[in-house]
């Protein structure tokens, strides 16, 4: 069995990098009073069953309204969060339940031959905007408004390493890793749709297993956004070891799927 409490730790730590976290005992707030539109920026995350829903609803709603922000809750445990959710609802919450795939690198790379068609280098000042705009260019990402800020503060942050992807010289595809201790994840892979289908992808997973591995970590994760990415990875040694459930609750905007196209 994943050690599901451990994979939230690790995303809270993610979390900790672009956003404020005050915790409290009945979860935490996250909140970036910069970034008012990113939902991973701004909400309340619950993991644990909570005794008085209604009061933690009344504290999280006032607690975001006061900086105009929209209430959001991120709640996992849900067959133990059923009064919260009833509550939710009844006070005008949208929600919607997100099944995340959970996957582990099994630390093969059987990958012997590069294409010479692509190089790969670490984002810099030079090539930052040239990153920045493939990352844009995804819809599933949110678009430039909810990616400007924290693009930018991972891009500061020492716990991240952006990479950039070069097809013939032209910058068509993009992949962080964020690190913590022994273990990292890999995020934001991303690649302009005019160059999807040419096996970029496994071009750029394959280059940061290696950097991985060369660091001698532990453990490479990622949390596909949809079944269709899920089996991508899978393709490149991903190996799905856990799913877990969360409920999204939000008092306005779009829902997470929504903005996934789904």
């Amino acid at each position: 069995m994943t050690n599901v409490r451990g994979i939230l730790e690790l995303d809270c730590a993610l979390l900790e990098t672009f956003s404020k976290r005050i915790i409290t005992p009945w979860g935490s707030f996250f909140y970036n009073e910069s970034q008012p539109t990113s939902y991973d920026a701004n909400h309340a995350l619950i993991s644990e069953p909570i005794s008085n829903p209604t009061q933690v609803i009344i504290e999280v709603m006032n607690f975001y309204q006061s900086k105009n922000i929209i209430p959001r809750f991120y709640i996992y445990n849900l067959q133990k969060q059923q009064e919260l959710i009833y509550e939710l609802k009844a006070k005008g919450f949208g929600y919607e339940v997100l099944n995340g795939p959970i996957q582990l690198w099994s630390n093969q790379n059987n990958k012997t031959v590069n294409d010479s068609r692509t190089t790969i280098e670490v984002v810099n000042k030079e090539n930052y905007q040239e990153a920045f705009e493939i990352e844009c260019s995804i819809k599933e990402f949110g678009g430039k408004e909810a990616l400007d800020k924290v693009y930018e503060e991972q891009f500061n942050h020492p716990a991240f390493t952006h990479y950039l992807l070069r097809f013939h010289g032209v910058a068509c595809s993009t992949a962080c890793v964020f690190i913590k201790g022994s273990q990292a994840r890999l995020e934001s892979i991303a690649t302009l749709e005019a160059y999807r289908g040419r096996g970029l992808v496994g071009e750029l997973i394959h280059f940061i297993q290696e950097e991985v591995r060369n660091k001698e970590i532990e453990k490479l994760w990622v949390l596909p956004i949809n079944e269709t990415i899920e089996k991508v990875y899978q393709k490149y040694g991903f190996k799905t070891v856990e799913r877990i459930k969360m409920g999204h609750a939000f008092l306005g905007g779009k829902s997470i799927k929504e903005i996934q196209g789904e």
